[in-house]
């Protein structure tokens, strides 16, 4: 299986990989063409490489594409999942629907900034104050309800499956899990009711790679977002568990190995083992 690579840092463990970096991509077409598969690109290559090259890239377009930006996210949650999404208003930030969203949240809500990742663009609004400083920052206005809970589960999904997940703790600073924000690792056992929905979403919405934030209010799973490009602090194995995952999916599908009869490629640990 012919590899490159855009990101040598997230192809560390994957041998084989050439490198090329991505402002350089222009002179390597004829590399880029001959390979199987073209991983990590970054963002503004995307459509260039699907289209101009008609090159095979990992992480999926869908990944990129709604990965890249909350709204289209959220839109798409909504509508393959729409019961596990926390009630979200998305409008224009005109003082008409500012105020409109206001009336219509209860408080408190978390507001948030569409393109803005490991915590930061995310606001917890309790007063008038307070919502306004989020509109001074952002042209859309995106509101969410807030969900009754202490921590939340990062659940990290390669190609086509569960790889592994830990709960993250809420911050002793601030009302946030991630772990950029002071939020605390913790392994346990995923919830079952968590795992399946980060399945649906993921082979509904064409997604191979992300890490998704998945909320549980008792028995019940409300997803947040997933990120294309995530850390891997609480990942037993970290970088080398996930670049065996990603060599696992790539060999079953890009050479047409039999994805039933792996039986040549490493084995991926049990989510409920890491």
């Amino acid at each position: 299986m012919k590899l490159v690579s855009f990101d040598a840092t997230r192809t560390l463990h994957i041998a084989g990989a050439g490198y090329i970096k991505p402002d350089h991509f222009f002179d390597h077409t004829d590399t880029i063409t001959a390979a199987d598969v073209v991983l990590f690109p970054e963002y503004w290559q995307i459509n260039t490489l699907l289209y101009g090259l008609k090159a095979r890239v990992f992480p999926s377009p869908a990944s990129y594409h709604l990965g890249h930006d909350k709204i289209e996210m959220t839109r798409a949650f909504r509508l393959v999942a729409p019961h596990n999404l926390p009630f979200t208003l998305i409008e224009p930030n005109t003082p008409e629907s500012a105020a409109r969203v206001w009336a219509a949240m209860p408080l408190p809500f978390v507001a948030k900034i569409p393109r803005s990742s490991m915590g930061d663009g995310v606001f917890l609004i309790d007063t008038q104050k307070d919502w306004q400083a989020y509109l001074n920052q952002t042209s859309v206005i995106y509101a969410q309800e807030y969900l009754p809970i202490d921590r939340d589960l990062r659940i990290v999904w390669i190609g086509d499956r569960i790889v592994g997940g830990y709960w993250r703790i809420q911050s002793d600073r601030s009302f946030h899990n991630n772990v950029a924000k002071g939020g605390q690792i913790e392994s346990g056992i995923l919830p079952a009711e968590a795992c399946a929905l980060v399945e649906r979403l993921a082979t509904t919405l064409g997604i191979d790679h992300g890490g998704f934030d998945i909320a549980m209010v008792g028995h019940h799973p409300y997803v947040f977002e997933f990120n294309r490009l995530f850390g891997n602090q609480g990942l037993e194995g970290k970088g080398k568990l996930i670049s065996q995952a990603i060599v696992d999916y790539l060999s079953r599908t890009a050479c047409g190995n039999d994805p039933e009869n792996p039986d040549d490629l490493p084995p991926v640990p049990h989510p409920e083992a890491v």
